[in-house]
């Protein structure tokens, strides 16, 4: 039986090549070349991957951490330094600012422990800003261009002082981009430690706002009565607490009755700023300050506070962090305009080489969300360290790890169906390995969006997403060959290479029908600064997954003979 039809430009195109092997081996070969040479563009930096990229918002926050034992005047002079050059920012409406404790709780303040914060050495400076839609410059870039300044200005005039610029994730809230948990026994060594690894990060490209979330030891001093001496001046030492603290902080001495509020109101009296301050914390000067400070005795004597006050002076007691009942400080850092990925890659790398001079250093085994971890153990004492990375790289390692265990799951189940279906190994082989292909138009995609953008545009979760979903499309298509195909040659009689060409050239319209609907409807998705991977992917995916549909599976069926 035979069949006699007009043959289309394109049909004749697909069966020239099917035709003659030298073209077949040709376009194999360049298929192959473009699936290498795309997945090769992730490891060469040339697309980059992130979790999510960078969002602009009508507001971001300063956290000013000064340290631990630092007076609110310093914490506050910080601060003014800080609302100095933002008042500058014409972008910038208002600003709301916090001493002694953190700002309303926000969706980044979730898990930074804004909402913790309290204590003269802590700040935050929320910024409001004006509408994003009606501003050229992102938030991203401002906290970019606005960051070093604003260190390089006011970091310095306090020692030890972290300042950090904390923007809205576009994601799931983490501590920081890169956090680095430091374990071990002793919580002094896993502190100098910790230290050693946050020296690494200030010096790895792409890493900012590095912090040591610990308390440091600074020096203190204690005023204790001495009893016997406050006895025998004929004072009590309720009358020496008393003038201790209105010296240094103020106190209700009495109270005045209102009728308006039906209560009564403390009269609170205090030194004046500049009489209750010990600028630079010396022993010398708090004993003149105590000095000119008197109180009278029952005999209506003035006795001289120094004579029944003991200074002790001594060392503060930091705070010990523990997670699952194991000492822990916490090193954290944020990207600058990057992914998290290269930069945390270049760290290990860093780590390992500075810290095989004093440890043992070993990795993790094995690939788990723990596998870039580092073991360390002390050559000399043998006591054992753990650095672990945490932050939004875990995350971004849970995420990829998910989606690609989704993407494994999809192509056993459609593997599965599709040999049900043709009782074929061979053909199923087929239909997902040209699935697959479209892998090719995604990473490429993301290269073209990379160029034509401003900022960099990162493969992202969403990214994946979107190849996931070009597996049932780019599955579809081939079904509608290999279908139309069988029943040319089964029921009509014609040709294997014939048939196959046929197949593509007529499938060819409603396949690329649907393809430019996936387009323009992914059009939308493409600007989205959250979802703009997802619709790169479709739209490149969905490009590449009608080339391979129309040219590479008539090629790879026509070598089968499971049709």
């Amino acid at each position: 039986m035979s069949h006699k039809h007009k043959s289309s430009r394109f049909e004749n195109f697909v069966f020239d090549i099917l035709d003659k092997p030298a073209k077949s081996l040709l376009v194999i070969l360049l298929i192959l070349a473009s699936l290498a040479g795309s997945i090769m563009m992730l490891p060469t930096k040339i697309v980059l991957a992130k979790m999510l990229p960078g969002k602009s918002t009508n507001t971001f926050t300063v956290y000013i951490d000064a340290p631990k034992g630092s007076s609110v005047y310093q914490t506050k002079n910080v601060t003014q330094c800080v609302a100095n050059i933002l008042n500058k920012e014409k972008e910038i409406t208002d600003l709301e600012l916090f001493l002694g404790q953190g700002s309303p709780l926000d969706y980044a303040g979730l898990v930074k422990g804004s909402g913790m914060k309290k204590g003269e050495e802590f700040a935050e400076i929320v910024v409001n800003l004006t509408d994003k839609h009606t501003r050229d410059e992102k938030s991203f870039n401002m906290v970019q261009r606005l960051r070093p300044v604003i260190q390089n200005s006011c970091e310095g005039l306090v020692d030890g002082t972290s300042i950090k610029m904390i923007e809205m994730p576009a994601g799931p809230p983490t501590l920081a981009s890169v956090v680095v948990e430091v374990y071990g026994k002793n919580n002094q060594k896993v502190i100098s430690l910790a230290k050693e690894v946050a020296d690494t990060l200030n010096h790895t490209k792409g890493l900012v706002d590095v912090d040591v979330m610990a308390d440091e030891v600074y020096k203190k001093y204690t005023l204790n009565p001495i009893s016997d001496k406050v006895t025998k001046s004929g004072l009590s030492v309720k009358q020496v607490n008393e003038i201790l603290y209105l010296a240094f902080e103020g106190m209700g001495v009495a109270v005045k009755n209102t009728i308006e509020l039906n209560d009564q109101i403390s009269i609170f009296v205090s030194l004046s700023d500049k009489s209750k301050t010990v600028k630079d914390g010396a022993l010398k000067t708090l004993k003149n300050k105590l000095s000119q400070l008197s109180l009278m005795n029952k005999k209506g004597m003035m006795v001289p506070l120094t004579e029944v006050v003991e200074i002790k002076e001594g060392k503060s007691n930091p705070m010990i962090y523990q997670k699952d009942l194991k000492t822990m400080v916490n090193v954290v850092a944020e990207t600058d305009m990057v992914s998290q990925v290269y930069p945390l890659l270049e760290a290990r790398d860093m780590m390992i080489e500075k810290f095989s001079d004093k440890y043992e250093v070993t990795k993790e085994p094995g690939i788990s969300t723990y596998m870039f971890d580092l073991h360390l153990k002390d050559k000399q004492t043998g006591e054992k360290y753990l650095l672990r990375w945490d932050g939004e790289m875990k995350v971004t390692l849970d995420t990829f790890r998910d989606l690609g265990a989704a993407f494994i799951a999809a192509l056993v189940l459609i593997f599965l169906l599709l040999v049900i279906y043709y009782k074929s190994f061979a053909l199923s082989g087929i239909v997902l390995g040209g699935s697959f292909l479209s892998i090719i138009g995604v990473i490429v995609g993301h290269y073209i969006a990379d160029l034509v953008t401003t900022e960099t545009f990162f493969l992202t979760a969403t990214s994946l997403i979107g190849f996931i979903a070009l597996m049932g499309i780019s599955s579809r298509n081939s079904l509608l060959l290999i279908d139309f195909a069988k029943s040319l040659i089964n029921d009509k009689g014609i040709e294997k290479r014939r048939a196959i060409a046929i197949a593509s050239a007529t499938r060819a319209k409603p396949i690329m029908l649907t393809a430019i609907a996936i387009i323009l409807g992914s059009a939308l998705l493409a600007s989205d600064p959250v979802f703009g991977g997802l619709g790169v992917a479709l739209i490149s995916g969905t490009v590449a997954a009608v080339i391979v549909s129309l040219i590479f599976i008539p090629i790879l069926l026509n070598k089968t003979k499971a049709i």
